[in-house]
């Protein structure tokens, strides 16, 4: 066995997936790892050959709670797509030497859905030449649509984020009296369990939000408009949660009827913006009301002010449950989480077959979601409140939080 790990991150950051790197590191240090590295910028920047001694950088108590309570990803991220072993053999060829000759005997990725792609690669690689090192993924996204898992990490304080947003915009829609709709777009490809997360704004000081429209229900827009203008006959300001994926019965986004440009990314992603601006200029061409689209774009995963207490600690702890798993023999594994109870909250970790989880997406349950498919049901709520509880202040200086990052 190699006396090295290596870490990388990969994909969109969330606020506390510096948490999980935390809980690699120090777990591996703690099981007798003579180094651990980080990849700059994920896999693409160990094929560059870029790469730090991370337990070097990280020395200190202080440093390794201000990772926890920084944003973004701390060793930078990318978004590239691993190619087939069969047709490019060459690209595993210059891994596997760059990770031989450091010495590595445990890798690991925290990611979500295409970071495990990579990992179920590697792994398969890895057992195909006989190699010894051993490859764990590390789940993160705020899109919480890992398959396996009871819910990731990112989710719950992005979550948390839109519940405190949507119950300001809220207040603030209602300030005039006057005839208004508020459009917020959310993040959420094909899954919306982002934009479900806006239901948590009601309670007995909210009214809560009056529509969510997720990428889970197709989506129409004369109903929309017509579910709009029924709900204005009672309330003069309406606020609408939509997820930037939501997709017409023919399978094309919403945001595509705009005449926006939408590029496509290494993994064949098509850019999603503009829905909540299309619906918006929408409603104004159709009915008598004033507008308002609000995208809350990358503002949703780097929050990191507002995150949940839970969250970090859970991102923290797959971290070490990732390098407890690999420094005891598995590989083409991820770190899950499973969920014990609700009241209390309580929860572990268990390690999923990386097969089972990469490539697949988990959608919100359409039981969860109202007859009428215009809000969520009690369910959702017992499931993602526990998630958003309590905050783990940070650190200030100055009057503004004070972040670690790599210069």
């Amino acid at each position: 066995m190699g006396r090295n790990a290596i870490v990388g991150q990969s994909g969109g950051p969330t606020s506390v997936i510096n948490s999980s790197l935390a809980g690699v590191l120090q777990a591996c240090q703690m099981r007798g790892a003579e180094h651990v590295y980080g990849m700059l910028h994920g896999v693409e920047g160990l094929l560059k050959g870029n790469v730090i001694d991370l337990g070097a950088k990280l020395g200190s108590t202080l440093e390794i709670e201000l990772l926890k309570r920084s944003p973004s990803s701390y060793l930078g991220s990318c978004r590239y797509k691993l190619p087939d072993a069969l047709e490019h053999p060459e690209v595993y060829e210059q891994l596997f030497s760059i990770l031989n000759k450091m010495d590595i005997g445990y890798f690991f990725y925290i990611g979500g859905n295409d970071s495990m792609d990579t990992i179920c690669k590697l792994s398969d690689y890895a057992k195909q030449i006989g190699s010894s090192i051993r490859f764990i993924g590390v789940p993160k996204t705020i899109d919480n649509d890992l398959m396996g898992t009871d819910h990731t990490p990112g989710y719950g304080s992005a979550a948390k984020y839109i519940g405190v947003v949507m119950k300001e915009l809220i207040r603030d829609a209602t300030v005039y009296g006057n005839k208004y709709v508020t459009i917020v777009e959310i993040m959420g490809r094909n899954a919306g369990w982002l934009t479900a997360a806006a239901a948590l704004a009601q309670g007995e000081d909210c009214e809560g939000v009056d529509l969510i429209c997720l990428p889970e229900i197709p989506f129409d827009t004369d109903k929309f408009l017509s579910k709009v203008e029924t709900l204005q006959k009672s309330n003069a300001s309406i606020v609408v949660a939509v997820s930037e994926g939501v997709k017409l019965a023919d399978g094309r986004y919403v945001c595509e009827l705009a005449d926006d440009v939408h590029a496509v990314d290494a993994f064949g992603h098509k850019s999603l913006t503009g829905t909540a601006r299309y619906l918006s200029n929408l409603v104004a061409r159709n009915m008598d009301t004033k507008t308002r689209s609000i995208e809350l774009s990358t503002l949703q995963r780097c929050a990191a002010h507002v995150s949940s207490r839970t969250d970090i600690t859970e991102a923290y702890q797959v971290g070490g449950a990732a390098a407890k798993a690999a420094f005891e023999g598995h590989t083409g594994k991820m770190v899950g989480i499973r969920r014990i109870s609700n009241d209390p909250y309580q929860s572990t970790t268990e390690l999923l077959d990386i097969h089972s989880v990469a490539n697949f997406e988990k959608k919100v349950p359409l039981e969860w979601i109202n007859d009428y498919r215009t809000g969520m049901k009690p369910e959702f709520l017992t499931y993602a409140r526990p998630l958003i509880q309590a905050e783990l202040t940070p650190v200030f200086i100055d009057g503004l939080p004070r972040h670690i990052y790599l210069k």
